[in-house]
Order: C-alpha cells, then structure tokens, then sequence
C-alpha cells in the first residue's frame, strides 16, 4: 500500500484527480457553477465554452448564445473567451425568496449542428439581511401577584437569509426580574419567552424597559433589537390556559370561507367575571394572516376568511390570546400551527422556443424543428409534468433535461403527400384528475425537387396535311409536375436528331413555355411521310428534372402532283403519239396503252381514263378502259372512218381538287399489208413482247399465291394464340388504344422505294403488314358507320381511325378488271366476335348481286399480304365463322382463284384446293331471256376483251 504525506506533490496530484472525477461524475448531466449573491458586475463564474468542449473560434460562426427562463440578464458569456460571468446584481432573496436551494437555469444553444446544453449556476446565500422585529416595541402586561417562572411571549424577529444566517440567537440586556428563554418546538417554530425570576412589586416599580437582541449566525454577525415595555399590573391571580400551546391543523388549499379551522378552549382557575374568557389574535399575528383567517372571541373558533394558495404559502403561525374578563384581565396564550395540503389546481403552463421552420422534405431523421419547456407550479405528483404528441404524425419529442424537450423528425417527409402539419403538444401533470394544456405547432413542409415532369402519355400521334403554311400549330405537349414553385415550372426543348440530311430542328420547333410546336415549313408527303421527334420537358430546379414524350407526325397527303405519262415512246415533241392500225382488227382490238402515275396517294393517286371526243367529229371506233388505259377498237372498222383519227385521251385522279392531265394519239389506218406486225397489246412509249406479258402475270400469281398462304397460316396462329392465352386486361382500354395507319404507298415506282408500315398502339411499326386482330373484343366507343377522321390528335381526344387513304400501284390500277368502283363504307371484318372497321374496298363492278368481291386493305398495293372478302350488293352470303369465299380475283391478273370447301369427314386433296381459270358467268346472267343473236355476239365480245384487260 502506498502512503502520501500531506503536502507532497503526490497528494496534490491525487486530491486533483479526485476532484476532478467528482466534477466529472456531478456535471455529467449538465454544468453546475456556484456564485454569491451581490457578486460585483464582472464576476467570474466559469469557463463554460471550455467545459462544454467548444472552441473559442467556432462561438461566433455557430451562433453561441445563452437563453435563461428565469432572468436572462444576470449571467452572460464573453464571445472572445468563453466566460460566463455577472452581468448585473443577483439578490437571492429577490429571486428566490426563502427557498432552501437557489440556481439560475441556463439553455446554452449552438447552431450547424444544433445542439443544446443545459447549465445550473447556484446562488449561494452570503449574510446581508439582519435579522427584523416586525415592529419597534413590544408591550407586555405582567401581573404582580405571578409567581416566578411565569412565562409571558415575545415576537422573535425574522431573517430573510437561510441556513447559518438566518439561524437567531437572542439575548436581552442584564436586568434582576426577566430572564430569556428560547425553545424549539419545531423545525418551523421558534418560541421565545421571557420569564420571571422574582416577583414583581407593583409599589416598587410600575413598567420595565428591556432590550431585545436578536443576532444571526452569519459572518459577520447582523443584530435586531426590539424595546420590550412591561406593565406590571395589579389584581387577577389566575391566567386562563389552553390545552396544548401549540396546535398542528392540516387543511386543504382552496378551502371554502367560514370553513371551520380549530375550535380552541382556554380554561380558567378564577371565579366570576375572572373565569370568563375572551379569544383574540395576539398583536404578533401578522395582517396577511389575519387577512386569511377570522376568530370569533367567544367560542374560540377559528375558520377561513381568504383564499388559501398552497403555492403563495405553505404553512401559517397564528398566536391566540385567551384573557379573561377581571379588570385587571390575564391572558393565556397558544400558537396554531396551519400547514396547507396541495391540490391539483394549477394548469401545467408551456413554452415553445427555438422554431427552425419550414423543414426541407429531405431532411435527415432526428432532424429538431422547436424547444419545448414545461412546468407546474403543484408540487409532488401533481407537479409532474409528461409531454405527449397527436399520433400519426412524423415528429416525437425527445427530453433533453427535466422538463426540457427537443421536437424532432422521426419519418421521412413528403411535401407532395402532406405540405404542412398541425403538431398539437399536450402537456399532462400527474395529478388525479389530472390537468393538462395544449400547444400547436404549425411546421410547414418545404419543397425540394424530387419530381420529374410526367406527360399523360408515352406517345402521341398527329396527322398534319401537307403543304401546311410555315409555322403552323400542330400539337400541344403537356407535362405536369408535382412539385412546387420553380420546381414545377416546366420548359419544352426539342431532342435534336438528324432526319435524312436535315437537322429536326429545321424541319419543327416547340415554344419553351407553352408547349405548342410549330412546323417551321410546308411538309410534303411525297418527301416525308412520318416525322417522328421527342419533346423534352425539364423544371427549374437545382438539380434539373426531366422526362420525354414521343411524337408521331403523319402528313397526310393533299391532291397537289399532276398525272404524268410514262415514257414518250414513238411520240413527238409535241406530245402527240403516233400508231398505225389495220382496218382489218376485230372489234376488242387493243390499239395502245396508256400509262400514267401520280406521285400522291390514294384517292389522289387513283387514275382513270377518259376519251374525249373532238368538237364536231362523228362518233369514234375507239374507246379506253376507264381503269387500264387500254385503247380498243369498238366495232369493226370500214370506209367511212378516216385514214388519220386524232384520240385525246383525258387522264384524271380522284382529288379533291381533282387534277387531269391529256395526251394525243394519232392513229393512221392502214391496209392490212401495209401494216407492220404489232403486238394485240402495246402500249404507248414502249412494246412488250405478249410472251413476256404472260411470264411475267404467271410470276405474279404465283408470288401472289404464296403470300396469300403465308398469310393465311400468320392470322390462324395467331388466332389460336390469342385465343389460348389468359387475358390479362382489357386491350381495348383507354390506356392503349388501337391504332391502324395508312401506308404510304404510292404508284409502281414509289411502292418500290417506300416502306409500308402498321402502326399500332400496342407496339412498334412493322414493315410489309396489315395487322388486325381477329379475337379482340370491340373497342369502347367504336363505331360501324363510318366518320370523319380528324387530321390531328390533341392530348385530350381518343385516337381517331386515319383517312381513307388507300393507295394503289400503277400495276394495281393497270391489272384491274373492267370497270373498279370504290366503295366509301366497305366493311372490313375481322372474325368471328371481332369488330368491323370501316374502311374503302376495290371490288369488281359485276352486276351480279351474287359475285364476290376482294377488298385491298388501306394501303395495300400489288405485294399486299392481307385481302378482304366482301360479297356483292346485298350481301345475301356472308361467310360464317372460319368460311372463306368461294373464289376471288388477284389484282393485276387474268386469274380467278376459286376456293373448294370440303366437310371436315372428306379427305380435301390439296392440289385442287386452289384452281386458277378464266372468270366465269354467273348463273344469273343464264336466266336473263334470250335476245338476237347478233347482240349476244357483240356482248360476248365485250366481255372476252374484258377478261383480256384484266
């Protein structure tokens, strides 16, 4: 073991360490500083910044300061070097009355972080209030004949400090008769009595002057003095006495008035008028005592006159006097003892400081939004106060000391979901019934740009037509954002890309603000038929927010190109052809060929033929297929006609306006020696062997069959698969509506060059298909009639079905047999259970209301994959559900395909399943009545040179 001596430097450094650990252990909580009352301005009480473990530096950045509930001008803190020291003078009695312990509670509140420190400076008493009488002289009435060791009660004085000085003494100045006695009854109570040592002579001496002095136990001493008048009287032997001198009443604070405290008794040893008794307060009680309390003088009962304050006071000393009713009367004396009990009667009180309000949605948990202190003046249980928060709300209070209470975030925050919240503390004592009140707290929620600019849709579709006037409003985009302010406030861009050799930018542009995009210049269909651009949508935000949508502009093609002829053949300069004739052809025979295209679509596109016959010439031998361009002789040719007949042949499209173009034909009429050997077939600008004709229409049967196949067995494996398949929601919902575009398919040559593409809402385009479901439910809205497309798509309309738009090829229009009508509402159908759409048909102008007829999808051309079956007018026979027709017709050739259904119990043999053979007559046109026989020549012919153009 190891032993320090007193004074060496190894006890010093253990004593250090020691007070040291209990400093530690003591402040471990908070800080505890000790300071006098009265202490000069200036006074050190402690290096605060240095026991709170701050730098010096970081005082004035981190905004140190110092908050105080009670006062917060008595301590300060010096910035420069951290001490806490008096500001101004602190009376302790001032601030804390006759309260045993005494300490100023400071709140020491740094920022960046945040954090609070809780520091205790105690007052310590020093001995600068002397001990007071509460007057200047008392007066006694002493009774000769009283024996010695009579007491008789005196008034002690009162100090206002506590502990060591406020502890009295007294003693009186030497006299022969009245001696001091001091007794301690109680912790609360003094009794000072002075008492007789010998009897008193009335004779000798009529008043006694003492002085009485009371000193504290301070250092130094502080003294009161007090002048004690006695009046020796003469008579009354007997003083009335009580039961008890002191008497201990438990009440109730908030007592009613007139409830009765103590009903006191005095008795008397006298007889007559001497045993009567009076009660009254004596002269020591105090004006606020009697001010509570009344006494009535004959029973002796005492009861409330004022309202109790447990809070204000606690304990009430009141002296009563007993005197009889002798002349000369004596007294008795006794002191009632009132200690009040508390009752839950004051409200617990609250205070909010320190708002750092709004909060940013963003912020971390633990995050302190307020300061909250609470307190009660109650004492015990019912001074007890909780603090609690309304649920379901993304705060909590921690306690930071007693009574202290940090309100922080405890969940993450939402500003989009909640932009404020009401938050209701409620601070509950622990009284029965307890008391509670409340505070609200309004925290505002502050944005922060977390939400991206969303549009209704991935996608949109818009059909412009073309040669629009430069800077034309197509569309609007729309993008809603969430957020707020500047956060919310959107801005549209252009995606830059090239298209072709172009920039996007030459060809589109969008107002930054509004959205609106505008076609900077006229667009041609014939050049672009389909521009498709992204929109950008950003907000104001820091860091910047954005998202894109898809734009599909279609530009839907007007009337503005003019047929053009192909190729100038054995024409002149002048566009004038010239051919040479027999007079011997047969009626039928093909003279020429005309051949036309026009750059447009569809109906724009859709050629027809007319003859147009000179001012004042005679009816004309020749005629020109309406369709095929085919120039045919009518009737045999004879003397009469002319040598030289000059045709004007009128070529016009379907447009609105409709567009025509003319050409000339020269025919010369030539005996049939002098006449070279042509082909039954050519054409104007260009002669093609008839072998070569036939090749090539067998090639496209073939190829048209095989595709035809193809297709065939594509839509029936799909059928089945949709069909097996779980449906998983409506395809038809207003999420992603079905669209089916028209292919932009020109003439001959531009139908090699182009793409032909489905558009469809449930994925992306597909080349060289017309797609249509055949197992999809109807649509919500669709329509059977047919109705008028509109030319755009706004954000806020349903995808509308395109324009009519079907286009067809130049060999199409020139395979076509006889005269090929278009019908405006032919159905399309797409199975058994599905919708029928309605779209143009081409069908073949027979007069028979039993023939079938083939319908080209829109824009279908010669390599179309997909054919729809439609049955004259009337339509008396409609397949059934997975019939095919009869037979059909190919475009562009002299075939027919006929189709043989089977029972499902015959065996079907496959190479007659498909049979290819000239178009028959119908049996309708066998039960027509017979007429002459040159007219059924004649109109057999007709239809031999139809069959022939076909």
């Amino acid at each position: 073991m190891v032993y320090f001596q007193r004074g060496s430097p190894g006890f010093r450094r253990l004593l250090i360490a020691f007070v040291l650990l209990a400093a530690w252990e003591t402040g471990s909580g908070q800080l505890h500083y000790s300071v006098p009352e009265e202490a000069k301005h200036g006074t050190f009480v402690g290096r605060i910044a240095q026991d709170l473990g701050l730098e010096l530096a970081e005082l004035v950045p981190r905004l140190f300061r110092v908050a105080s509930k009670d006062r917060g001008d008595l301590l300060e803190v010096n910035l420069q070097n951290g001490i806490l020291f008096v500001n101004s003078r602190i009376d302790r009695e001032e601030l804390c009355g006759r309260s045993a312990e005494c300490s100023i509670h400071l709140e020491v509140i740094v920022d960046r972080p945040l954090q609070v420190f809780h520091v205790e400076v105690e007052v310590r008493d020093i001995n600068d209030n002397p001990p007071r009488f509460s007057r200047p002289e008392q007066r006694l009435l002493v009774l000769e004949s009283r024996m010695p060791d009579s007491r008789f009660p005196v008034e002690g004085a009162s100090d206002l400090d506590i502990g060591a000085n406020a502890a009295l003494s007294y003693k009186v100045n030497p006299n022969e008769y009245f001696d001091l006695d001091l007794k301690r009854k109680e912790e609360e109570t003094n009794v000072l009595e002075l008492v007789l040592k010998k009897p008193l002579d009335r004779e000798e001496t009529q008043e006694h002057r003492l002085l009485l002095i009371a000193i504290d136990g301070g250092k130094p001493e502080l003294t009161g003095t007090v002048q004690l008048l006695i009046d020796v009287l003469d008579a009354n032997d007997n003083a009335p006495k009580f039961d008890k001198s002191i008497y201990n009443v438990r009440l109730m604070e908030n007592t009613q008035k007139e409830t009765l405290v103590i009903k006191l008794n005095a008795s008397d040893a006298d007889e007559g008028i001497n045993k009567e008794i009076l009660y009254f307060f004596s002269s020591l009680v105090l004006d606020n005592v009697k001010s509570k309390f009344t006494i009535d003088s004959t029973s002796g009962e005492v009861k409330v006159k004022g309202e109790l304050d447990y809070e204000d006071c606690k304990v009430y000393e009141i002296n009563i006097d007993a005197v009889d009713r002798s002349t000369f009367p004596l007294a008795g004396h006794c002191k009632v003892i009132v200690k009040l009990v508390d009752v839950n009667d004051n409200v617990p009180e609250m205070a909010i400081t320190s708002l750092f309000l709004p909060i940013k949605e963003d912020s971390p948990l633990g995050t302190v939004i307020a300061l909250i202190s609470v307190s009660d003046r109650d004492s015990g249980a019912n001074g007890r106060v909780t603090c609690s928060l309304t649920p379901h709300i993304p705060f909590k209070l921690v306690s930071t000391f007693k009574n202290y209470y940090s309100l922080v975030l405890d969940s993450a925050l939402d500003r989009e979901t909640t932009a404020d919240y009401k938050v209701v503390v409620t601070a509950r004592d622990g009284g029965s019934p307890s008391l509670w009140t409340t505070a609200s707290v309004s925290v505002d929620v502050a944005d922060v740009n977390d939400n991206a600019p969303a549009f209704a849709q991935p996608e949109y579709t818009v059909f412009v037509k073309e040669n629009n006037p430069p800077g034309a409003h197509i569309f609007t985009v729309s993008a809603m954002d969430a957020d707020a302010q500047e956060n919310a406030l959107v801005s549209y861009s252009l995606v830059e890309r090239r298209v072709g050799e172009r920039l996007l930018s030459s060809y589109v542009s969008v107002h930054a603000e509004s959205g609106k995009v505008f076609a900077l210049q006229p667009l041609d269909h014939e050049e672009l038929e389909l521009l498709q651009f992204q929109v950008s949508a950003r907000d104001a935000g820091v860091p910047s927010l954005g998202s894109n949508v898809t734009l599909q502009v279609f530009v839907l093609d007007e009337n503005d190109n003019v047929p053009m002829l192909l190729g100038s053949g054995t024409g002149g300069a002048d566009g004038v052809f010239n051919q040479l004739l027999p007079r011997s052809v047969d009626p039928g025979h093909v003279v020429a060929k005309m051949r036309a295209v026009d750059a447009d679509s569809g109906y724009n596109a859709w050629l027809s033929y007319e003859l147009q016959s000179w001012p004042g010439s005679m009816r004309s031998p020749f005629r020109v297929g309406l369709y095929t361009g085919e120039i045919s002789t009518t009737r045999l040719l004879d003397e009469a006609d002319g040598s030289r007949q000059r045709l004007l042949v009128l070529v016009k499209d379907h447009g609105e306006p409709q567009l025509t173009a003319t050409v000339t034909v020269l025919v010369s009429l030539v005996e049939s020696g002098q006449a070279p050997k042509v082909s039954s077939r050519s054409s104007v600008g260009a002669t093609v062997p008839e072998s070569s004709l036939l090749d090539v229409n067998v090639y496209l049967i073939i190829a048209i069959c095989a595709v035809s196949s193809l297709l065939v067995l594509t839509l029936l494996l799909y059928t089945a698969i949709r069909c097996s398949a779980t449906p998983i929601g409506d395809p038809c919902g207003p999420g992603k509506p079905m669209m089916v575009c028209s292919s932009a398919v020109g003439t001959w040559s531009y139908s090699q060059q182009r793409q032909q593409r489905v558009c469809s809402g449930e994925g992306p385009p597909k080349t060289d298909l017309m797609a249509f479901s055949p197992g999809l439910p109807p649509c919500p809205g669709s329509a059977d009639g047919a109705g008028e497309p509109s030319i755009s798509l706004g954000s806020s309309e349903k995808p509308r079905q395109p324009n009519p738009d079907w286009r067809y090829s130049a060999s199409l229009r020139a395979g076509m047999h006889s005269s090929v009508h278009l019908e405006e509402a032919g159905v399309l159908r797409a199975g058994p259970g599905g919708p029928d759409q309605q779209w143009p048909t081409v069908s073949s102008a027979t007069p028979e209301p039993e023939a079938g007829e083939v319908s080209p999808p829109v824009g279908a051309g010669v390599n179309s994959n997909s054919w729809t079956f439609k049955y004259g007018p009337g339509n008396p026979k409609q397949p059934g559900p997975g019939e095919l027709p009869d037979k059909f017709i190919i475009p562009g050739s002299p075939a027919i395909i006929s189709i043989r259904q089977e029972s499902a119990n015959n065996q079907i043999d496959k190479s007659d399943f498909i049979t290819f053979g000239k178009k028959e007559e119908t049996k309708k046109k066998k039960k027509k009545k017979k007429g002459n026989k040159t007219q059924e020549k004649k109109e057999k012919g007709n239809s031999t040179i139809d069959n022939s153009d076909q």
